[in-house]
């Protein structure tokens, strides 16, 4: 079971034919008082917008709710850049902003884009390395230096400070990269549809023992899960008929009674955040996940 108080957002699709409707989703998700807006961040799609472009300008459009990059792009995204564009995203939002982090869904067309080409092992050591430069230039240290394999820091000077302390989440999938959750991020961040529930249990296991091995506290690690589908009673489109950008597998479907026994299986399994990815990207799914899925776990969780 989850430790930490239940928390709800949403993921939308930067797509470019698609801003008012993603505009409007926000406005909903922020009036409605829902936690986090995720945006994924996949600079070689064509039809997507810059996600660190998007972002800020969706920050500025709200007043409380808080936004990360679902997930960003390391191969694409140098993470001296990442750090000082995630702090001052931080600052100017009154700290509204996390940070997911992820090394690449698609190598070739990250190669195909001027990013490098790395094997499995070398992107857990890349994302290794991010999280210490990342973490080093959000500190006070006036200067800071560094030598990886794949990042370097020489007398660099870290600023501005975060508003609050910017949570890194790991979109990790496999054993190495859970495991790396345990021993140094703060959250972890998969997919329902790439991983199982049942995969997902072990994952939830696989981090708390490396935390504990870490002499870290696993309760301070963030569970959060993206899941896609539909509230109500109606048909879920097919997987062939979603538009890119969606993630791998069905999206679920079922009204408000079967989410929320849904929801509350998923935090039976570990998570406490959930990010709900309305496959009929319309305001009415997040009206209904406010109105009719929500009360009703505030009040079993209570219970």
């Amino acid at each position: 079971m989850a430790s930490r108080a239940l928390e709800i957002g949403i993921s939308i699709i930067p797509d470019t034919d698609s801003l008012e409707r993603s505009r409007e989703l926000v406005r909903v998700a922020d009036e409605g008082g829902l936690a986090f807006v995720g945006v994924q961040d996949h600079p070689y799609q064509h039809h997507f917008f810059d996600t660190w472009s998007l972002i800020p300008t969706l920050l500025a459009e709200t007043r409380r709710i808080s936004f990360f990059t679902d997930v960003a792009s390391l191969p694409l995204r140098p993470p001296a850049v990442m750090a000082k564009a995630a702090a001052s995203l931080d600052v100017l939002s009154g700290g509204r902003f996390e940070l997911g982090l992820g090394g690449g869904a698609n190598p070739e067309l990250i190669a195909n884009f001027g990013g490098p080409r790395r094997t499995p092992g070398e992107t857990v050591e890349a994302i290794d390395e991010a999280i210490d430069v990342i973490r080093l230039l959000w500190s006070d240290e006036r200067s800071v230096s560094y030598a990886g394999k794949h990042y370097q820091l020489n007398d660099a000077r870290p600023g501005p400070r975060p508003a609050h302390p910017i949570g890194i989440w790991l979109g990790a999938f496999k054993p190495r990269m859970i495991r790396l959750v345990g021993r140094k991020a703060d959250g972890w961040l998969p997919s329902l549809g790439v991983l199982t529930r049942a995969e997902m249990r072990a994952g939830n296991q696989q981090i708390d023992d490396a935390a504990e091995k870490a002499g870290r506290d696993p309760s301070s690690i963030r569970r959060l899960l993206n899941v896609q589908g539909l509230i109500g009673n109606e048909a879920p489109p097919r997987r062939a008929e979603l538009p890119v950008g969606y993630l791998a597998g069905e999206p679920l479907a079922g009204p408000a009674e079967w989410w929320i026994e849904t929801i509350t299986g998923f935090m039976e399994d570990g998570f406490d955040t959930i990010i709900f990815w309305p496959v009929d990207r319309s305001p009415e799914q997040v009206e209904r996940l406010i109105s009719d899925v929500l009360p009703q776990l505030a009040a079993n969780r209570a219970s």
